[in-house]
């Protein structure tokens, strides 16, 4: 079988395999480019007044206690703590993807808000469905489409390789 035959056929098959998956990347994938400009994806940083952490962690689980939205009352509802000292500020991500923005000085709630750029970056990686998902089938799938991308590289400058060689033969010296 000749390799131009070989190649559209694995460009072709490739396509195919990997285009629910591929989907699924690029279109997450623009989500996550527009993460810092939609705050419905990602809630916009609150600044505090101060620089200095003047509050202790506990003092932080109690506040956010009083913001009945996010739901969080015990360390074990605590996904993690962002501490961003030149803004003022700690965000709390809870486990149910609500996020509270404290001030460190004074303790005031800054902002409560529910963050999607999370679970959008656990389904662009595949982790959302599973982590045989992710090793199986998202990463076969950017294998393939590494392969999509050579194919198709070749494809495209096989005519300008056919067009060069007819020039040097007319060309040529008889």
């Amino acid at each position: 079988m000749k390799a131009s035959i070989l190649n559209r056929k694995l460009h072709r098959w490739g396509a195919i395999l990997a285009a629910l998956p591929v989907l699924i990347v690029v279109c997450t994938g623009i989500l996550l480019q527009l993460k810092k400009e939609w705050e419905w994806i990602q809630p916009g940083t609150v600044a505090g007044e101060g620089t200095e952490l003047e509050l202790s962690f506990d003092r932080i689980l109690a506040i956010c206690a009083t913001a009945k939205e996010a739901g969080i009352e015990s360390w074990a509802q605590v996904d993690r703590l962002d501490v961003r000292p030149g803004k003022g500020m700690v965000k709390v991500r809870g486990k149910n993807r609500w996020e509270i923005q404290v001030d460190l000085q004074t303790g005031t709630v800054l902002q409560v808000a529910y963050r999607r750029s999370d679970l959008i970056e656990e389904i662009h990686d595949g982790s959302f469905f599973h982590d045989v998902v992710k090793l199986w089938v998202f990463l076969p799938s950017a294998v393939v489409l590494f392969g999509l991308w050579v194919t198709g590289v070749y494809l495209w400058f096989l005519p300008h390789l056919a067009r060069r060689k007819r020039r040097e033969k007319r060309h040529a010296p008889v």
